[in-house]
């Protein structure tokens, strides 16, 4: 598995999480990465990852316009089935880091 598979998976976990903490925009959603240290993800990644998370029901959008006038922005938000999938990446993942962790740790020594 290369290195950007493995940050596909986790920047999928990454962004439910966002999502999750309120509706959001794709653009908002890169900058959050941003504060986060993903310096890595540009912005045209993201959005493949995010038709895919609307096509597997994770997601929902809506259209809405912004107050200053201009064009409408896509508002993601989670779904049950995406809330659900925020839990699962959770658990997957708190057991990943803890063993990753150990492993790394027992190394050094």
């Amino acid at each position: 598995m290369s290195s950007s598979q493995i940050l596909k998976g986790i920047l999928e976990g990454c962004l439910l999480s966002i999502i999750g903490k309120g509706e959001t925009y794709g653009y908002e959603m890169i900058e959050k990465l941003n504060e986060y240290g993903f310096n890595m993800v540009k912005e045209g990644s993201i959005y493949p990852l995010l038709l895919r998370m609307k096509k597997e029901g994770l997601v929902a959008t809506t259209q809405k316009k912004l107050p200053s006038g201009g064009p409408k922005r896509k508002y993601y938000e989670l779904t049950v089935d995406g809330k659900q999938e925020l839990a699962a990446f959770k658990q997957s993942w708190e057991a990943i880091s803890i063993s990753v962790d150990r492993l790394l740790k027992e190394e050094e020594q």
